[in-house]
């Protein structure tokens, strides 16, 4: 498993509590060449025991959160970094994918950028310290196909899809930032395709058969598409099956 990286290498997923975040912890636990594994979610969520295993608990949609990450890493290299924070509704707060043009809202709209582009983008702000250098470095940040602007045929989900098309344009920009930092840096933009979680559920009945996908399988098919990843790549944008997704 990613074998470009060293071996024992340190890994941060953000999200670990949701289904995706929970599942890709799962699946570097289940290597021997990972090293530590540092999972952040909202709630404290216990687990099976792993001594490579650190949970923190942050709300990294906050400045808060993040300075809280900050300190506990205190500089520590990352050799993987794998984003999984998402939204696309929101019942309490009446957020949900747009059908028309009359159906969107500031509200919503800025709730989505905010969740879904400026914290990822302000978590790279925040991890410099820990992805500059000269070792392998690998940021993967969950996106979608949906936030593919030549992709768009359907329309609809306006927030959602501009805030993912925002979601990519920043990652890819940190790219060339970053990479002046460590040029052993790759930044990649994942889709990970209908995964049966909270995120989907409402949806889920119109999913073609055999296109709903378990965290778990999910998981396993990211990493390995990580694993063709090379460091100093630059940004990229692929899907779940390692397809390139037009930006």
């Amino acid at each position: 498993m990613l074998t470009q990286l060293p071996e024992g290498f340190t890994t941060l997923v953000t999200g670990a509590g949701g289904g995706i975040g929970n599942a890709v912890v799962d699946a570097l636990l289940a290597s021997p060449r990972t090293g530590r594994v540092i999972g952040v979610s909202r709630e404290p969520r216990p687990r099976a025991t792993d001594d490579r295993f650190e949970a923190l608990t942050a709300d990294l949609t906050t400045s808060e959160g993040r300075e809280a990450l900050v300190s506990y890493l205190d500089g520590t290299p990352l050799h993987l970094t794998f984003n999984t924070i998402g939204m696309l509704h929101d019942d309490a707060l009446g957020i949900h994918p747009e059908k028309r043009l009359d159906d969107l809202t500031p509200q919503a709209m800025a709730r989505l950028f905010d969740v879904n582009a400026m914290t990822p983008a302000l978590l790279l702000q925040a991890l410099q310290p820990s992805l500059k250098g000269q070792h392998p470095a690998l940021v993967a940040s969950l996106s979608a196909r949906v936030g593919s602007i030549e992709d768009n045929r359907l329309g609809g989900w306006y927030a959602y899809r501009a805030s993912k098309a925002a979601h990519n344009m920043l990652m890819k920009t940190a790219a060339i930032e970053l990479r002046r930092l460590n040029p052993n840096l790759a930044v990649a933009c994942l889709h990970p395709g209908t995964t049966d979680t909270a995120l989907s559920r409402p949806f889920q009945a119109r999913v073609p058969a055999g296109k709903l996908f378990s965290p778990a399988f999910v998981a396993e098919q990211l990493l390995q598409v990580l694993e063709q990843r090379r460091p100093g790549d630059g940004a990229s944008f692929h899907d779940w099956a390692g397809e390139t997704v037009a930006w």
